[in-house]
């Protein structure tokens, strides 16, 4: 396994981390533990959570993710070997679970989201704390073409966030901070914000990347090296799609689109085209889809680290071997050219 400095702090990150948004729902406590003893035996030192898994968010299973990761350390007691990364979550009608109001980001919300992270985690601090969504009106989750709308005044702006942020970090409950699902003017005022008040700056941004979705590279590539602040890729595999086991209208038992309809963020006409492109590309030369495309987020020079997910021991085990490839040239200019055809077909 690689390991990769996380942006301007003292962490080293394994180049895959291990995803986790499944446990709870589609996978059980048992099966979370059997994916954590394979990964950190395989060189995996990084995990990924939120106050918000499992996926699809439930209020009766609200949590549910961050209290088997902390039965599992709590058992194991790996915990300065690991790098631990969890997410407040963002306002919305649709988490209006999450306490009385619904989450705001103000300061009294991130106050009772991290407190909770950490009880459930069985942990007194937390090593990336990050925001899991923007409070103001935005483009995220798959929205392209901004439309201005005015915020609601009930939400935080980013500075009354970063305060926040800013006072967990002087408390010791967390070592570094970063974003999700941001735009590059986000980013920037993150920035901008943390060099004016002398506060903590963000050292990663969790945003989607993929083989079907690389906007990350139209304005948010050049934050991450000229501003050192770190693609953590999630949905390398476009929630399993670029595996190709949905081509042709397959439906496998069990897997996330058969379960859940309202994931199809990835598998519009387009998508479907280039993927099948793809999976040819990679069977063309020997290789298996899935680790074709983590191997081509993995060789990225702004990624830091690769989250990966599984439902199965055998998907995670095929997951973490792709760490072993390094494309060629010829699959390079082969990706490329699927890429000119069929440009960002799921973004």
């Amino acid at each position: 396994m690689d390991y990769r400095p996380l942006a301007n702090t003292s962490l080293n990150v394994s180049q895959l981390c291990l995803g986790t948004m499944t446990w709870g729902e589609q996978n059980s406590k048992a099966d979370a533990f059997q994916q954590l003893d394979y990964a950190t035996s395989h060189g995996v030192n990084f995990i990924d959570t939120a106050e918000l898994y499992p996926v699809p968010p439930k209020a009766n299973t609200y949590a549910t993710t961050e209290i088997i990761l902390g039965k599992w350390l709590n058992l194991h007691g790996h915990r300065s070997n690991l790098i631990i990364a969890t997410k407040a979550a963002g306002p919305g009608d649709w988490v209006s679970y999450i306490n009385e109001t619904g989450p705001t980001l103000k300061h009294t919300d991130i106050m009772r989201a991290v407190e909770g992270s950490l009880k459930r985690l069985n942990t007194d601090y937390i090593d990336l704390y990050q925001i899991h969504w923007p409070a103001r009106s935005t483009n995220f989750f798959g929205q392209l073409g901004y439309q201005f709308a005015e915020d609601s005044p009930d939400i935080a702006s980013i500075e009354e966030t970063l305060f926040a942020l800013n006072s967990l970090v002087k408390s010791g409950k967390v070592r570094y901070i970063g974003v999700s699902n941001e735009t590059p003017w986000g980013v920037s005022q993150y920035l901008q914000l943390a060099d004016k008040h002398n506060w903590p700056r963000i050292v990663s941004i969790q945003n989607p990347y993929n083989l079907l979705n690389r906007t990350y590279e139209v304005g948010l590539a050049e934050f991450a090296q000229r501003e050192s602040v770190g693609l953590l890729a999630y949905s390398p595999l476009a929630f399993g799609v670029l595996s190709g086991k949905y081509l042709y209208g397959a439906k496998p038992v069990g897997a996330r689109l058969t379960l859940f309809s309202r994931f199809s963020r990835y598998n519009n006409h387009y998508a479907q085209q280039a993927t099948e492109a793809y999976v040819q590309l990679a069977q063309q030369y020997g290789l298996d889809p899935a680790q074709m495309a983590l191997a081509f987020v993995n060789s990225q020079p702004f990624t830091t680290s690769t989250i990966i997910g599984a439902t199965t021991i055998d998907q995670l085990k095929t997951n973490i071997a792709s760490r072993k490839i390094t494309l060629p040239n010829e699959i390079l200019d082969g990706i490329a050219q699927i890429h000119q055809q069929y440009s960002n077909p799921a973004p």
